[in-house]
């Protein structure tokens, strides 16, 4: 890391961590004029502990469910005093926004408030022990749903709720894709109004993966369409990765450890989804295409 750089060495995370590296993609995007506004999450303490921070921009750590609404908050105060240019990200993990947030998140996104809400999304709650969210996949294992009792319910499709908010920019991220990551932060600072962006951040720990294979892992999710990359402006979607050759769901779970014990039939079922999800996407996307020829 340069001097230039808004996020230092000296961060607490695990090797491997993929929430570290968005986080830098996200500072990469957005540039100094920004203010971070962190929930109860893995980043709480990756960060450093008070006075030191990694963080070269300031910093609020908020209550659990509050992210959005404190974020909404800091907006009002800046447009107060004229401060036009200063970005406002909510920075939360996908318990605090498939889960503890998603009030708050829902709230902001009705009132198209002016923010960045970023999930980083490792699928369970890291932090404080691996257990289950509603983003942990079919097959997981998690110490709330451990071998013999595997989480059997789809993950939450949040996309979908945050598109019903009519906002004016969603787009998903990867940290395998470090370039599309940091343009879609960009894009997203000269927007007004309510921005998602959910980014996929591989945790060696809790996938149970060698932290040297937080990269690949995350790179075989959008190649198996997994977690597909794409961005929606004013309602239009727009895929921003079309795989030449796509490798199947198997592939991409049997690289971690935590899907050790899934059944044949999950699998099938993951499999399945994907596959619907993916032609949904793909239909929509012809549509916004031919709606431009």
């Amino acid at each position: 890391m340069s001097r230039g750089e808004l996020l230092q060495p000296g961060i607490l995370s695990c090797q491997g961590c993929g929430a570290a590296l968005a986080m830098k993609l996200a500072m990469m995007g957005l540039g100094k004029r920004t203010i971070v506004v962190i929930p109860a999450c893995c980043w709480t303490i990756i960060l450093g502990v008070y006075p030191y921070s990694a963080l070269q921009v300031p910093v609020i750590h908020v209550p659990f469910e509050t992210a959005a609404v404190v974020a909404s908050g800091v907006r009002a105060a800046l447009d107060m005093r004229g401060e036009k240019d200063v970005e406002v990200m909510a920075w939360a993990g996908d318990g605090g926004t498939f889960d503890i947030g998603l009030q708050a998140l829902s709230g902001a996104a009705e009132r198209n408030d002016d923010i960045l809400y970023v999930c980083y999304d490792n699928e369970a709650y890291m932090n404080t022990g691996i257990q289950r969210s509603s983003a942990t996949p079919i097959g997981a294992w998690t110490t709330t749903t451990p071998a013999g009792s595997l989480k059997k319910e789809p993950k939450k499709d949040l996309e979908k709720i945050m598109m019903g908010h009519s906002i004016p920019y969603l787009a998903t991220l990867s940290v395998a894709y470090p370039d599309d990551a940091v343009k879609k932060f960009r894009r997203a600072r000269t927007i007004r109004g309510t921005k998602f962006l959910h980014i996929l951040s591989p945790c060696p720990p809790g996938w149970r993966i060698d932290p040297s294979q937080s990269i690949r892992t995350a790179r075989l999710a959008t190649l198996s369409n997994v977690f597909p990359l794409y961005e929606v402006v004013d309602g239009k979607l727009e895929l921003s990765l079309i795989p030449e050759k796509t490798v199947p769901v198997k592939e991409y779970l049997e690289c971690q450890g935590r899907f050790k014990g899934i059944t044949p039939e999950m699998e099938d079922l993951l499999q399945r989804n994907v596959d619907r999800k993916w032609e949904e996407l793909l239909a929509e996307a012809e549509k916004e295409r031919q709606a431009l020829s």
